[in-house]
């Protein structure tokens, strides 16, 4: 098992091989694709993720931190599937999984935290593009929502556990066969609409 930090004194659980690699420095990943070069990738778990500025509305918008919340959750998605996809497309489960959000439905949109949901629709295209790219080499590509989860970006509020999200998460992820490309789905296995 591979990990991605991007801070060396990161900590990540045991008998995972740590790698350096912020998503926006694309140097930074060039180095991890060569430090992987030749070695399948099961799952490709593209997770990093920001919210950028709270609070930002109409009349508002601190467009460098929408910046910044494009580069982290879609560029650096971006790359980091680019840099890697020979790997995933070497293993024999061939999965990309992008972490994504309910917030990032158009369906659904609210007008809330208009820069995180507009960086994880524009994610759920890159998900539909590259479902459709790598179809005919067997990839599957998904977009998944964690919930809205007690975490430091869901907040102490939130009515989900995060343990719950992850094993639901790791169950979805689990589950995937090729007729799951290109959907978006929730940790809990349902549907979402785009």
């Amino acid at each position: 098992m591979v990990g991605t930090v991007r801070s060396a004194d990161a900590k990540l659980p045991a008998g995972v091989d740590k790698h350096l690699a912020d998503v926006t420095d694309l140097r930074a990943v060039r180095a991890l694709a060569e430090a992987l070069r030749g070695q399948p990738i099961d799952v490709l778990f593209c997770n990093a993720g920001i919210s950028g500025k709270r609070g930002m509305a109409l009349g508002s918008f601190d467009y460098p931190s929408w910046e910044e919340v494009f580069r982290v959750n879609v560029l650096g998605a971006a790359a980091i599937a680019e840099a890697l996809v020979d790997n995933v497309l070497a293993s024999e489960r061939k999965v990309i999984a992008m972490m994504s959000s309910r917030l990032g439905s158009i369906t659904e949109a609210s007008g809330v935290t208009l820069p995180y949901g507009t960086s994880k629709a524009a994610l759920n295209m890159l998900v539909k593009g590259l479902a459709a790219t790598l179809a005919a080499k067997g990839a599957i590509v998904v977009a998944l929502s964690p919930g809205w989860a007690r975490t430091d970006m869901g907040g102490a509020a939130a009515p989900l556990a995060p343990e719950v999200s992850v094993a639901g998460l790791r169950k979805v992820i689990a589950g995937l066969r090729r007729a799951d490309s290109g959907k978006f789905l929730s940790y809990d296995g349902s549907p979402i609409p785009w």
